[in-house]
């Protein structure tokens, strides 16, 4: 069985990052793509920043 791109595990594990191509992003993702660990209050500012920025909040994580 071919595994395809989205089941494919990095040295660090299956990839859980997603940036909007693949489906809507969400704040844990902005909280991640910001290199940073995924806590309730970074959530929960990544949330306002969405709200605030739309895909401009994870757009400038990306190369």
């Amino acid at each position: 069985m071919k595994e395809s791109p989205e089941d494919a595990s990095t040295p660090s594990g299956p990839s859980r990052l997603y940036t909007g191509g693949e489906r809507p992003f969400d704040p844990e993702d902005l909280v991640m793509a910001s290199g940073r660990d995924v806590t309730p209050e970074r959530v929960e500012a990544a949330r306002r920043l969405i709200e605030e920025k739309g895909a401009a909040a994870v757009e400038r994580y990306l190369p």
